[in-house]
C-alpha cells in the first residue's frame, strides 16, 4: 500500500485520467522531526489506506501543491481534521469550497521547516506549483514540473509523452512549459534554487521516479531558460 522510498519517505500510486488520457498519479508521506506525517498530493482515501497512513504516525499536514492536484485534499481534512491544509497560491480561489487553512509561499511553514526546503515555482502559471526538498534523503518531491511518461504501459499515454517532450524519451519538462513560462528569469532564479539543493531523486507525480541523478536531470530539463 505505501512503498519505502527511503528512511522516513514512502508513496503510493493509482490509476488516474486526464483528459482521458491514463497518467497515474502518485501520493508522497514523509515523516516530519517530531513524528507527525507530511501528504503530498493526496490520493482517493479508503480505509485500507488509512490504515497503512495510520500505522506510520499522526497526520500533521496535507498539502495540495499545485492547481491540478487537489482533488481529495477535503476528503484528507474530514478524515485528518487536526491536520493543517495547506495549497499553492490561487488553488484558495479555484476551490473556495475546500477549507483552507494557509496558501503555501517560499518559506516552509513551521510544521515542516525542521524538514523540507520549498520553492514557489510561480513562473509556471498554469500550475502554480510548490516543489519540496526532503533533506535527510535529498529528495525533491513535485507534482508535473517534471514529466516521466516515456515508459508507461499505455500506447496512447507513450503517444502523448512523446508528442510533448517533442520527441525525446528522458524525464524533464515539455514544450507546455516554453508556452506558459513568460518570465524566464523568474523561473531561472526558481529553477536554479532547487539546484542548488544538490537533490539525488525526484519524486514525482506521474511516472516512475528519478532514482539518482536529480540535480543534473533538473538542469538539463531547463537548460533553455
Amino acid at each position: 500500500m505505501l512503498q519505502p522510498i527511503a528512511d522516513g519517505l514512502w508513496s503510493t500510486t493509482r490509476r488516474q485520467r486526464f483528459l482521458g488520457v491514463e497518467v497515474g498519479t502518485r501520493m508522497t508521506i514523509a515523516r516530519l522531526a517530531d513524528g507527525g506525517l507530511f501528504v503530498h498530493s493526496p490520493i482517493a482515501l479508503d480505509d485500507a489506506l488509512r490504515q497503512a497512513v495510520d500505522a506510520l504516525g499522526p497526520v500533521q499536514a496535507i498539502v495540495a501543491p499545485s492547481l491540478f492536484h487537489n482533488l481529495y485534499a477535503a476528503p484528507w481534512k474530514t478524515a485528518y481534521p487536526t491536520a493543517v491544509l495547506c495549497c499553492c497560491p490561487g488553488l484558495e480561489k479555484k476551490r473556495p469550497n475546500i477549507p483552507w487553512d494557509r496558501v503555501l509561499s517560499d518559506v516552509p511553514e513551521p510544521e515542516w521547516r525542521a524538514d523540507l526546503d520549498q520553492v514557489f515555482f510561480g513562473a509556471r502559471t498554469m500550475e502554480n506549483e510548490v516543489v519540496f526538498l526532503h533533506r535527510a534523503t535529498r529528495s525533491i518531491v513535485l507534482c508535473d514540473a517534471v514529466f516521466n511518461l516515456s515508459t508507461h504501459p499505455s500506447p496512447l499515454t507513450r503517444a502523448v509523452s512523446f508528442f510533448l517532450t517533442m520527441g525525446t524519451r528522458e524525464a524533464g519538462a515539455t514544450f507546455l512549459e516554453h508556452l506558459m513560462i513568460r518570465r524566464r528569469d523568474d523561473a531561472r532564479a526558481q529553477i536554479d534554487r532547487m539546484i542548488a539543493w544538490n537533490a539525488e531523486r525526484i519524486v514525482l507525480s506521474h511516472g516512475d521516479m528519478i532514482p539518482t541523478g536529480a540535480t543534473d536531470l533538473l538542469r538539463r530539463a531547463y537548460a533553455w531558460l
